[in-house]
């Protein structure tokens, strides 16, 4: 699609618009004086553009002449190899139109590490007042303001979540506070979709204006994992058809996305798109408190400066050489991690990113799974079994190890009392092969009509380290080769 950029003059969010075919009319007449020969006169005059010409170009699937816009940067921004873009308009290298003053920004050319310590000193001072539930939240929540700030570099990067046990802990101000990392205006809260369709159909119109950021806040239910949303989550495009217009459109993910919400969690595949952010006051109740500053005000009379210092902070870390220290990889989020985390790991703050390890060991699917395991095994050890085997297995017998097997097959299965054979079947294939203690399902190979399982030992995959070299963090940042891991 040929889009414009434009900045509302009263919010001062800049969004893209998609152009309808009287403003490509209108865009065509001021490249260009279009003209006829007029037999009466024996002259050119001048005319609109013709109605055919604007229908073509506007009905194309390919504009070669136009250049293909990947986002919008509200401050400066990392090339691909580290430097920095510092002025303003169309970057050919990245893809992403800037739309800042570069004046009001001062990120030193080789800034130290003392230099570093210092800004990260000033973002943690704009949290001094917040009760983060670990020393961990806390650092996830100066990540959160790095990723922000460079979020439109980064071709993924995790959803950000905050979580408190009631109202009134801060959540939203926190989200707020983040939000203003990310660029200037103030993005509204939206609902979290219900259902895949209508989350589709949000994140597709939603995108295409490219926000800076989309904030589900006042979660009532866990964060569901649709699919078009872990898909935003990990990929850098999304892609559908636009209500209303006859086109399929290909919009950037590069937003940030936050949550929000009072005993919720991400659950199953959301589990490791989302770094989790607690906030507990540990207090009866936490509307009465007080407080000395307003850190969101702080940032917003002087948003310029402290994204400075986050962007100070990420290069910093790879004007040094890219220290790299060992932690857990994080599928999909090479590049987050060698930009956010290891900076942070630099400077002497825990992991980040340690709720997410959290969270994947504690998943729900994850620990139902690992009991039907240790049951399966109990029952039939190593030998291949087909679902009514074991179903037939679990109501025949009173044994202990039978009554374990039903309870866990009535738990992933069960309708109107009964274990639903075909429930059981479908949920274990999607299972097959996710190791838990060191075990799995695999599909028995043979000649029988119905599927077999059978409970395997393997060896887990254990923790892997970030390479120890700058050139080896920065090149996987680029080609954002994933590792994947079991928790």
């Amino acid at each position: 699609m040929i889009v414009s950029i434009t900045t509302d003059p009263e919010s001062r969010e800049t969004v893209i618009k998609p152009l309808s075919q009287p403003a490509l009319l209108r865009a065509l007449s001021g490249c260009a004086i279009w003209t006829r020969y007029d037999a009466r006169s024996e002259a050119d005059v001048v005319i609109d553009p013709p109605a055919k010409h604007v229908t073509v170009l506007y009905d194309s699937e390919v504009y070669t002449h136009l250049p293909a816009l990947a986002g919008i940067a509200r401050q400066p921004h990392l090339r691909p190899d580290g430097s920095m873009v510092r002025e303003a308009g169309f970057d050919a290298s990245t893809g992403l139109f800037g739309v800042f003053d570069a004046r009001f920004f001062s990120v030193p050319e080789a800034p130290s590490r003392a230099q570093a310590l210092d800004a990260l000193a000033e973002l943690r001072g704009l949290l001094t007042e917040f009760a983060f539930g670990s020393p961990h939240d806390e650092a996830a929540a100066v990540s959160a303001m790095l990723t922000a700030a460079i979020r439109p570099s980064l071709t993924a990067a995790p959803m950000f979540h905050v979580k408190a046990p009631q109202i009134a802990s801060g959540k939203s101000y926190l989200t707020s506070i983040v939000a203003a990392f990310a660029g200037p205006g103030s993005p509204s809260a939206i609902a979290f979709p219900g259902s895949e369709e209508e989350c589709q159909k949000l994140l597709l119109a939603t995108l295409l204006c490219a926000p800076s950021v989309v904030v589900f806040d006042n979660l009532t239910t866990d964060l569901i994992p649709h699919k078009s949303l872990c898909s935003a989550l990990t990929e850098s495009h999304l892609t559908g058809r636009i209500l209303g217009v006859s086109k399929t459109a290909t919009v950037g993910t590069r937003a940030l996305f936050l949550s929000s919400g009072n005993n919720v969690d991400a659950v199953r595949d959301m589990a490791r798109r989302c770094v989790t952010i607690v906030l507990d006051p540990q207090v009866e109740t936490p509307a009465a408190r007080q407080f000395d500053g307003d850190p969101l005000s702080n940032i917003r009379a002087a948003r310029e400066r402290y994204v400075s210092l986050a962007l100070t902070i990420i290069r910093a870390w790879i004007v040094a050489g890219g220290p790299a220290t060992a932690c857990k990889s994080l599928a999909s989020y090479g590049q987050w991690s060698a930009w956010v985390r290891q900076p942070l790991l630099w400077l002497g703050l825990p992991d980040p990113a340690e709720r997410v390890f959290e969270q994947l060991a504690q998943d729900p699917d994850r620990e139902t799974l690992g009991r039907l395991l240790n049951v399966w095994r109990g029952v039939f050890g190593s030998t291949p079994a087909m679902i009514r085997e074991a179903v037939a297995r679990a109501e025949s017998t009173f044994e202990e190890k039978a009554k374990a097997l039903k309870e866990v097959l009535l738990e992933i299965s069960e309708e109107r009392g009964e274990i639903n054979r075909r429930r059981l079947g479908k949920w274990i294939a999607r299972h097959q092969g996710r190791i838990v203690d060191g075990q799995r399902f695999e599909r028995a190979s043979g000649t029988t009509s119905s599927e077999r399982w059978a409970c395997k030992s393997v060896s887990s995959v254990q923790s892997v380290s970030i390479g120890t070299s700058a050139e080896s963090v920065i090149r996987e940042s680029v080609s954002d080769e994933v590792v994947e891991e079991s928790v």
